[in-house]
């Protein structure tokens, strides 16, 4: 029996039926991973999925807002994007969106391994 909301457990089964997804609990919410590369995040039983330059647009275009929490004092904008409902519901398009958020995920996990690299 899961100790998670019924929000969370909902999102990924559904995401399952896309590609294998594992949620962790993490600061308040749940870290979404696929192949232990966080692809969304879930807060306040909201979906945000991980995005970057190359598929940011698509979430403005479909008026969603950024995952933005507050911190030191002041509103801190991560780069996870609100997934639109319509996208949820429909399968064909999900796949897509999921795919972009991998693609996103893993650029940033290469910036930053470079960046590491490069302080080394």
């Amino acid at each position: 029996m899961s100790n998670r909301s019924p929000f969370v457990d909902q999102v990924v089964a559904h995401l399952n039926r896309v590609t294998p997804v594992t949620a962790r609990f993490m600061f308040g919410g749940y870290g979404l991973f696929v192949e232990s590369v966080m692809i969304a995040l879930i807060a306040d039983d909201v979906l945000y999925f991980k995005v970057d330059d190359q598929n940011r647009e698509d979430y403005i275009a479909a008026g969603s807002e950024p995952f933005t929490y507050h911190g030191k004092g002041k509103p801190i904008q991560m780069s996870y994007y609100r997934l639109p409902g319509e996208v949820f519901d429909n399968l064909e398009q999900l796949v897509q969106w999921v795919e972009a958020a991998q693609a996103a995920a893993a650029r940033s996990k290469s910036k930053s391994k470079s960046k590491r690299k490069k302080s080394s």
